[in-house]
């Protein structure tokens, strides 16, 4: 028996070895310019959140495109992978976490199972415990044997079962990593240039475009506004027009006064019609300069859902969201790269953002821009 236990706690500290452990990341609290701090990183996993769907959505349509092209009707696998399962996660967020650590259940199983096993055999080995302090009887072990049982079966069952738990741990993380990812992409926007009202969800820009996510008071939208849309250096702001170059879309995202909650339309208003020249710095100030790279929050309820728990985990690192704002960086790929406060450092980012995100070297397709096999 001691060495059966001592032989599965070897093995199961070995497999955990191998296997991803969840790591918490904690908040960066390092410069990335004079107004902006990094925030945490993203949790470590595959690039794979977001999936992409083409989905535009205009407010004028006509009844003949309708009836010639009808609008595509949810298949048999769309309705069981969209199922939700115990614990709130669709079948198609279990699978796409199955994929991401194929080996988590296994390790999870064997974990258990050997918890279960040790405990099984402290039980016995209690039994004969009891037997060898009580004395009488024939197959009683030596006492010391017994107690060098128990302390084997009780260490086994301590390792495995933490084991055990930090994989469902780091499972339940990832799970719910991939569960805001579908919620990220399934947010809509306005682009500001367009003219019919276009409805664009965030998913239409996976592959195509990364995403700046601001998020801040009045105060701070009316200085990422300036910081587009006015010359406030020595030469003329071309921020707006490299941004576009460097396939970023920018979403204004206005918080009311409790800092974790939006109203419908108040960021295009406030935007367009309440954003004025601070001083005499702001020259040339044109609000339209910034209309190619910018699109508005649509769906104030879901935006609110989404941006709660990010200005929480910025209020809990001691940051006031609405005073300094908020910026999520999204990938090509729909994955986060960096969370940080303060305005954007424009130029940095420009200069740096296909080596930070790593579009240069390696997204799909990238060949034709960058040259190459």
């Amino acid at each position: 028996m001691k060495l059966g236990n001592s032989l599965a706690l070897v093995v199961g500290v070995a497999l955990a070895q191998t296997g991803s452990a969840f790591v918490a990341r904690p908040i960066h609290s390092s410069r990335a310019s004079a107004d902006a701090v990094l925030l945490r990183e993203s949790s470590p996993s595959n690039d794979k959140d977001g999936d992409a769907v083409a989905t535009v959505v205009t407010s004028s349509s006509s009844s003949t495109n309708t009836a010639t092209n009808p609008p595509p009707t949810p298949t048999s696998n769309d309705q069981f992978l969209s199922q939700e399962t115990f614990g709130g996660y669709t079948v198609k967020q279990r699978l796409r976490e199955e994929v991401e650590s194929p080996f988590r259940k296994v390790r999870f199983l064997f974990f258990a199972g050997s918890t279960g096993s040790a405990l099984t055999a402290l039980y016995f080995s209690a039994l004969s415990t009891v037997k060898a302090a009580v004395g009488g009887y024939s197959d009683a072990p030596p006492l010391q044997e017994a107690l060098t049982n128990d302390a084997i079966n009780i260490g086994a069952a301590i390792v495995c079962g933490v084991l055990a738990y930090r994989d469902y741990q780091a499972g339940q993380a990832n799970l719910e990593r991939i569960a805001r990812g579908g919620k990220l992409a399934s947010l809509v926007v306005e682009p500001a240039a367009s003219e019919k009202r276009m409805m664009v969800e965030l998913k239409q820009y996976r592959r195509k475009s990364r995403v700046l996510i601001c998020a801040g008071g009045k105060d701070y939208i009316r200085r990422l506004a300036l910081s587009l849309t006015s010359d406030q250096l020595a030469d003329e702001n071309s921020f707006a027009e490299s941004l576009v170059q460097s396939d970023v879309v920018v979403v204004p995202l206005l918080l009311n006064a409790d800092g974790a909650s939006v109203t419908e339309d108040a960021t295009k208003q406030f935007w367009n019609e309440q954003v004025e020249p601070a001083s005499d710095d702001d020259r040339n100030f044109d609000i339209s300069r910034a209309d190619p790279v910018v699109a508005f929050p649509k769906g104030a309820r879901f935006w609110s859902e989404y941006i709660e728990s990010e200005v929480e985990t910025a209020d809990g690192q001691g940051f006031n969201v609405l005073e300094k704002g908020i910026t999520l960086t999204v990938k090509k790929n729909g994955r986060i790269l960096r969370r940080a406060t303060g305005l954007p450092p424009w130029g940095e980012l420009i200069a740096t953002m296909e080596v930070m995100d790593g579009s240069r070297f390696g997204m799909p397709g990238d060949s034709e821009r960058y040259g190459g096999p």
